[in-house]
């Protein structure tokens, strides 16, 4: 990698570390925290496991899979979320450290499981991110993932907000890509085995209309925030968003609940 790569992925992991600092992703975090367990569950974290939970934010995987008696360590690019997961779980033996998920800093084999939940999927280049989730687990470890599918209502809201967002970085690949089962089996290929791919849903009662479902992601999601700062000056542009996520989000309550589908992954480290 030149100097002139280095010193533009530094700018590109600083933006990134913004984006999620910006708003309260904590709060995005408390609706979609049902998803933590059901990740510790499906990859069957028990007490001693060694955890490294990536883009681990306020802690949604690292709490619960720490109260089974794992051994965790939280991981994140933003450590404003860090910090917040520390202050949720002080108590909790859990390591948080700030670390980019693309370039991990622990050798290899060192984990039972690997664990991210809507994490990864948000880094740029995926092939680190899988190449990093094989390096640091062991043969015979565990791999568990959950990431929002192109087909879902997540899904559908980048794709509403991607004729407004900034343009991503150069070569970053679409975060919901990792929520295509051919995708996370060709980015891990023959180094994993027993790869099971199954699409769930999340329910949502959170929000009792699509404006309040819209507001809230204003207020709170950086990539919804990051959005609407790029439209900011042309209000024709931001009067349409307003629109077309409240018509998405409306499109998909029925009496106050909506779902909200996700791809979930577990595999086995090869070797």
């Amino acid at each position: 990698m030149s100097i002139d790569d280095i010193s533009t992925d530094a700018a590109i992991k600083s933006k990134h570390r913004a984006l999620w600092a910006s708003g309260d992703y904590p709060a995005v975090a408390d609706v979609i925290a049902p998803l933590g367990p059901r990740l510790v569950e499906a990859v069957g974290i028990t007490a001693g496991d060694r955890v490294l939970d990536i883009a681990a934010g306020a802690g949604n995987v690292a709490i619960p899979a720490a109260a089974t008696g794992a051994h965790v360590v939280a991981t994140d690019l933003t450590p404003e979320l860090l910090e917040v997961g520390e202050g949720r779980a002080p108590d909790s033996g859990i390591i948080w450290r700030t670390a980019d998920a693309e370039d991990l800093p622990f050798a290899p084999d060192a984990f039972d499981v690997a664990t991210s939940c809507v994490g990864v999927m948000f880094a740029p280049h995926h092939q680190s991110c899988a190449d990093e989730l094989v390096r640091i687990s062991r043969p015979g470890g565990r791999i568990g993932l959950i990431n929002w599918t192109p087909t879902g209502f997540i899904g559908e809201l980048f794709a509403v907000m991607k004729p407004y967002a900034p343009p991503p970085p150069p070569g970053a690949q679409p975060g919901v890509r990792w929520g295509d089962p051919d995708h996370v089996r060709t980015l891990f290929g023959n180094r994993v085995r027993d790869l099971t791919a199954t699409t769930e849903i999340l329910p949502i009662t959170r929000f009792d209309d699509g404006a309040a479902f819209r507001d809230f992601f204003k207020a709170t999601y950086g990539p919804t925030i990051a959005t609407f700062r790029t439209i900011a000056d042309d209000a024709d542009k931001v009067a349409a968003l307003d629109a077309e996520m409240a018509a998405l989000a409306d499109r998909h309550l029925t009496d106050g609940r909506m779902g909200w589908e996700y791809l979930l992954v577990t595999a086995t480290v090869a070797g």
